[in-house]
């Protein structure tokens, strides 16, 4: 149609709602407003007849007409006073959007009342509903990702877990965030995997409702009735707890023996430590038993021994490079 100039002695141009919901939100589960907007509304479109809403919109005794309007059109739908709903797709409505936006600048059309209401909101951690679904696919589609098992993927865990903590010593914080996501991949690939298992199949929900109720159980003080106000006693409940639930018959149970040396030899020291054993450290000849010895003391102090070394060892790189010129 045509553009109409702009009459400021025109009738009510009215009012248009462009509704957004989000995906990652179960359909149906509007805001008050988006219910109310929908209900007094004289028209509802959605150009996307396989909207996740529709069903749910047509089961509370809403009519959707599946539409696309020009914003043309939808200006003159609500003349007079109208109002249309627009239930926007999954990927938003630009044609319309920018339509709307054209005449507005345009100057020779009167506009009705323009309210962008969304309907549903993310929630956070909304995103890694993505990334499940995401993984699904590419574990589905992808010939590499699809052949994959546990064991050819565990190198790749301990890469990422060192470039994370490298991550972490320079300070970037973009690498920090993009380490994080590929740590977090690991977690939802092996999840994905775990699913195709035939004798003990589980799934990422699996994986997180463990770790949930493992925190809220280990953290009485947040979640049930004991009290904690200092990091040492959240520890002792952290201890007392976790020793409950192992029921390990020794302090070294559960100590990766995989784990790089001075790491190892200093989380031995600190179950000792903690355990309130009387072990001495092992008499011996070699560098073996002298960084034994340190790991154990850095760990009295305090100092995680391999940090420590890892720090020292950068500032050793930096030198070779200066000489290097």
């Amino acid at each position: 149609m045509n553009a109409k100039t702009a009459d400021p002695t025109a009738p009510d141009q009215g009012r248009i709602v462009l509704l957004t919901t989000s995906h990652r939100v179960a359909p149906g589960l509007l805001s008050w407003p988006a219910w109310q907007a929908l209900r007094t509304a004289d028209r509802v479109l959605c150009a996307d007849g396989a909207h996740p809403q529709l069903p749910y919109l047509r089961e509370a005794g809403i009519r959707v007409d599946e539409a696309a309007p020009t914003a043309e059109e939808l200006v003159e739908a609500c003349a007079g006073g109208r109002t249309a709903v627009v239930v926007a797709t999954g990927e938003g409505d630009p044609a319309l959007t920018d339509g709307l936006a054209r005449l507005a600048g345009s100057g020779r059309v009167r506009m009705p009342e323009l309210e962008l209401l969304p309907a549903s909101y993310d929630l956070p951690g909304a995103r890694l509903l993505d990334l499940v679904q995401v993984m699904d696919r590419i574990r589905l589609e992808c010939p590499w990702s699809s052949q994959r098992t546990h064991k050819a993927l565990a190198k790749y865990a301990i890469e990422e877990a060192y470039e994370l903590v490298e991550a972490i010593e320079d300070g970037d914080r973009d690498e920090l965030r993009e380490e994080l996501g590929d740590v977090l991949l690991q977690v939802v690939f092996h999840a994905r995997i775990a699913e195709e298992d035939p004798d003990a199949p589980f799934s990422v929900d699996d994986v997180a409702g463990t770790i949930v109720d493992k925190l809220v159980h280990r953290h009485p003080h947040v979640f049930g009735d004991e009290t904690a106000d200092t990091p040492e006693e959240v520890r002792a409940h952290w201890l007392r707890t976790k020793a409950a639930e192992k029921q390990r018959t020794s302090v070294t149970e559960g100590v990766p023996l995989g784990q790089p040396g001075l790491a190892l030899a200093a989380k031995l020291h600190s179950r000792v430590r903690t355990a309130h054993l009387d072990v001495p450290l092992p008499a011996g000849e070699g560098i073996g038993y002298e960084l034994l010895a340190l790991a154990a003391r850095a760990e009295t102090e305090g100092t995680d021994p391999e940090a420590a070394l890892r720090a020292a060892a950068r500032t050793y790189r930096d030198a070779i490079r200066a000489v290097e010129g």
